[in-house]
């Protein structure tokens, strides 16, 4: 199953044809089951900006079936609604829940919903369904999951109410369902995603409630998909790679049991065909979820079935491009498949057509270099790949080594893989000069400079102390000393608070994470972790150093100053760790005579792997890397 999620792929609140071709890529890679990013059944539920809405979704419900009907694919209709949970931001409107209840995280108090409000709901849910199979979907998924309305019926946290939906909190559910199953007809399928562990278990849905709770629907709908969440972990639906893959396997196990044979789809970090397979082999569950799984390679399943599972390409599970509900209103994609969500785009820039290369020769061996290089060996170019390390990945693979990272390390080795199988030749350990760049030149070769990034040393003033580079500590390419560590973090991106868990965590070290910002890691915000990061640094024992700017590093301590009122502290350090914006690695580029050569990733400007992976891939379309293997 390739699950509902916010792809910000709409016209307005209108399914878009870059929906089509990004659920048509799905189908045609061999998804079984497709549910449609979730659309609100009343207008005035509007939860992010692009959010579908149900009843102006039938033209695009008609485009995407058309689209997935030669590949047999079953596509479903996701219907919901997001009530308490929702945002006024967009709609102007009062926001409507079981209760008066303010969501944990927006803080905003809805008003209660009364019984004339609950039927129009009910009736909402019940058309929009019928719409939808006679839009030609073969059915429709109503959602009860995380961030639904329906879901605050079934919790003791935001259903407060005294009347039947507060002695049964099911009924509403009940309604619901039995409306949207005359709805959609005979024939039609009606699939439940529902939360069966809010992770509050002083008022929220408890697994053994869920038990209950699945027993009771199950009789109504044709398939359960098991999920967790509720509202105060909503990042547990879909978290990142601290938490280990299939998470849920316990709890859908148990659904499955108390469902007595109706289907359950098992749900959570699925991203390894072989625990796929696992799971519907120790009778977890009768179908499994790969959403995040399926946005990193589309064709996932139909490279297993051809017995090529190795060249999968992987979910490295850092949610850095997937997750996109935040107010930038980024389009959704993947740091390993750039292409994902932007399936109409052209590659090249400014869609310029691509130069035939011959010979192409890459300097560095990182994801940028690799991603470009594996396109073109592939596209029967010959392909030579320099790096001065004795290792493929970079930045990518020091920061695999970080607990919440690890999980990048499969992405490294599947673009060194790719590369290698596909006839690039990789030599590691050369230190490439100008020369050996201008003699390549002379041969005929095409160049393309990809060094990465490098480490500021001069950022601090520095007496008596190491200022060392993270990506050093991280590799084991210093030592540190006895003592407690400063971790500076003047981004706050993942670098800094990855760090400081790493030391507290996995080197055992006294660690204090200093940032001038009134909280930690505050970019991450935009993907709605900062409060699970800052759990996790509590929990660790980092100690968390805020509103400070680092004055002066002197022996034994960092002095910083709070940014508001000037007043200095003194935090004691044996060793600053600096996770502060790295410069591009560009001496050799700058060195090399004109016409220069082409320049990707960080040795152009240093982000993250998912502007490298990019640069990378059009690169090689703009070498001449053919367009169905830059596609695949």
């Amino acid at each position: 199953m390739f699950g509902p999620h916010e792809t910000n792929l709409g016209d307005g609140r209108r399914l878009s044809g870059r929906h089509v071709a990004y659920y048509e890529r799905r189908a045609r890679g061999g998804a079984g089951v497709i549910v449609v990013e979730t659309a609100s059944v009343t207008p005035g539920d509007w939860p992010y900006e692009r959010a579908p809405l149900a009843e102006v979704a039938g033209d695009g419900w008609r485009s995407i079936a058309d689209a997935c009907r030669p590949y047999a694919t079953v596509v479903l209709a996701g219907l919901g609604h997001s009530g308490g949970q929702g945002s006024s931001a967009y709609s102007q409107q009062v926001m409507w829940a079981p209760s008066r209840v303010a969501d944990a995280v927006s803080r905003e108090p809805p008003a209660e919903l009364e019984q004339d409000g609950i039927d129009e709901l009910i009736r909402a849910f019940a058309s929009s369904a019928r719409l939808a199979v006679e839009s030609g979907l073969a059915g429709v998924e109503v959602d009860a999951g995380p961030f639904s309305l329906l879901r605050q019926f079934h919790s003791g946290i935001t259903n407060l109410r005294s009347d039947r939906y507060g002695r049964d909190r099911l009924a509403f559910t009940r309604s619901v369902l039995e409306a949207v199953r005359e709805a959609v007809g005979e024939g039609g399928l009606v699939a439940l995603r529902l939360s069966c562990d809010e992770l509050a278990p002083w008022a929220g849905v408890t697994p053994e409630a869920a038990g209950e709770h699945v027993a009771e629907l199950a009789p109504l709908v044709d398939v359960i998909t098991v999920v967790r969440g509720g509202p105060f972990d909503t990042g547990a639906y879909r978290p990142d790679g601290h938490t280990p893959a299939g998470f849920n396997r316990e709890l859908c196990a148990d659904m499955r049991r108390a469902g007595e044979g109706v289907p359950v789809v098992a749900q959570g970090s699925i991203v390894d065909p072989a625990m796929a397979d696992d799971l519907l082999g120790s009778s977890v569950c009768d179908m499994v979820e790969m959403t995040r799984a399926l946005i990193a390679d589309a064709s996932l399943v139909a490279k297993v079935r051809a017995g090529r599972p190795d060249e999968v390409r992987p979910c490295v599970l850092c949610n850095q491009a997937c997750k996109v509900r935040d107010n930038r209103n980024p389009i959704v994609s993947c740091v390993m498949d750039p292409l994902s969500g932007y399936e109409t785009a052209p590659l090249a820039p400014g869609g310029r057509p691509a130069r035939r290369a011959l010979r192409v020769m890459f300097v560095g061996a990182g994801p940028a270099g690799l991603e470009a290089a594996g396109l073109l060996a592939a596209s029967g170019v010959d392909v030579r790949v320099l790096d001065r390390r004795e290792a493929c990945g970079g930045a990518m693979a020091e920061v695999a080594t970080t607990p919440g990272r690890r999980r990048m390390a499969a992405g490294v080795r599947w673009l060194e893989e790719r590369a290698r199988r596909a006839g690039a030749v990789v030599e590691l350990g050369v230190d490439v000069k100008p020369s050996h760049v201008e003699d390549a030149r002379v041969e005929g070769w095409d160049v393309v400079v990809a060094t990465g990034s490098r480490f500021v040393s001069e950022r601090y003033p520095a007496a008596g102390m190491a200022v060392l580079d993270p990506l050093d500590v991280l590799a084991g390419r210093c030592a540190l000393p006895d003592g407690p560590v400063a971790v500076l973090d003047p981004v706050g991106d993942w670098t800094g608070v990855d760090v400081a868990y790493w030391l507290a965590c996995e080197a055992g070290r006294s660690v204090a994470l200093i940032t001038p910002d009134v909280v930690a890691g505050t970019l991450l915000g935009r993907g709605g972790q900062l409060g699970e990061i800052n759990f996790r640094l509590e929990r660790c024992g980092v100690k968390r150093v805020l509103r400070s700017a680092v004055r002066e590093i002197g022996v034994g301590f960092v002095r910083v100053a709070d940014p508001w009122t000037a007043a200095e502290k003194e935090v004691p350090a044996a060793v600053a760790v600096d996770c502060g914006h790295r410069l591009p690695d560009d001496s050799l580029y700058q060195l090399l005579r004109d016409p220069k050569p082409v320049r990707i990733g960080d040795s152009v400007a240093p982000r993250s792997v998912l502007e490298a992976v990019l640069e990378g891939r059009r690169a090689a379309v703009s070498l001449g890397a053919s367009e169905e293997v830059s596609h695949s």
